[in-house]
């Protein structure tokens, strides 16, 4: 009996085996669930104005370019998946089926090419980018979304694209020229450093402010380098200590600024990326920041 019972469990157990069909019936909307939320965000996200938004970055004649909204919504999923390569932002859409249903393609389209959104972020300027989030925005707060009372605020240190070698000196504001020929032959001594083809940094961020004693300070501590050129400004440097954001600056990102990470002794260019996030009234039980 035992026997027999054991043969009936063989013969019903199932196994697929994956073949192609040459015809099928599928549809995206059928597939993806009601709740899935790329399905809800599509249901509410009104981008038709971007076509009059970017009318005038298109010319008459020509290949037709990607649709806007597509390029907008697609930004848009790099920044909810944290996808910052457009190359794998493609591959990761071309897998995702609730994806491919919210930027409108079915699930055999071909999506853009990878250069072809690298090329569309080219063409758009940053007012254009400001005036969409501006826009969203303002849709996010009339579908009560927003409230404006108490937002929660972090940050993070992010590596600037800036090398630590092409550190410029501030030089104080009275006689710049005089001044420029006397500090620039200092970091020349030894062996050039490595000076940046375009110098981006405004004429208030290569000069200093300071009184008196600060410029005593700064001239001290240009002749300190210049008797020990192992302290000058490199990341290969752990002694760099006449290095800071109050006497140098960086010519190819002015914004950088000058930092050492935690657990880490040497310095190097730094962004500090911050993030803001609205906090409902029940999200209130550890911490909060009160908006200013």
């Amino acid at each position: 009996m035992i026997i027999k019972i054991f043969s009936l469990n063989l013969r019903m157990q199932g196994k697929k085996t994956y073949q192609e069909k040459l015809f099928a019936c599928f549809s995206l909307s059928e597939r993806v669930p009601k709740d899935n939320f790329y399905r809800q965000l599509g249901g509410v996200l009104d981008l038709e104005y971007l076509y009059g938004l970017t009318r005038a970055y298109y010319g008459t004649s020509g290949q037709e370019s990607v649709d806007p909204v597509v390029f907008f919504k697609l930004c848009l999923v790099g920044y909810l998946e944290n996808i910052i390569s457009d190359r794998k932002l493609i591959s990761h859409c071309s897998m995702r089926m609730d994806i491919l249903y919210f930027i409108g393609y079915d699930i055999d389209d071909e999506l853009p090419w990878h250069s072809t959104i690298s090329r569309t972020r080219q063409l758009f300027p940053e007012s254009l980018f400001e005036e969409v989030f501006t826009k969203v925005l303002a849709l996010c707060i009339s579908k009560g979304m927003v409230s404006g009372h108490t937002q929660a605020i972090d940050s993070a240190p992010v590596k600037a694209n800036a090398s630590m070698d092409s550190l410029e000196l501030k030089v104080p504001k009275e006689d710049l020229e005089s001044h420029l020929q006397k500090i620039r032959h200092i970091s020349r001594m030894d062996k050039p450093h490595r000076q940046a083809k375009e110098n981006k940094a405004s004429k208030t961020q290569q000069t200093i402010d300071a009184n008196k004693q600060e410029l005593g300070a700064i001239k001290s501590r240009n002749k300190n380098w210049s008797k020990n050129q192992d302290q000058r400004p490199g990341a290969g440097n752990k002694g760099s200590k006449y290095t800071s954001n109050k006497t140098h600056y960086s010519p190819t990102d002015p914004d950088a600024r000058i930092s050492v990470k935690l657990r880490q002794s040497e310095k190097t260019q730094l962004y500090e990326s911050a993030k803001c996030r609205h906090c409902p009234p029940c999200h209130h039980r550890y911490s909060s920041l009160p908006c200013r």
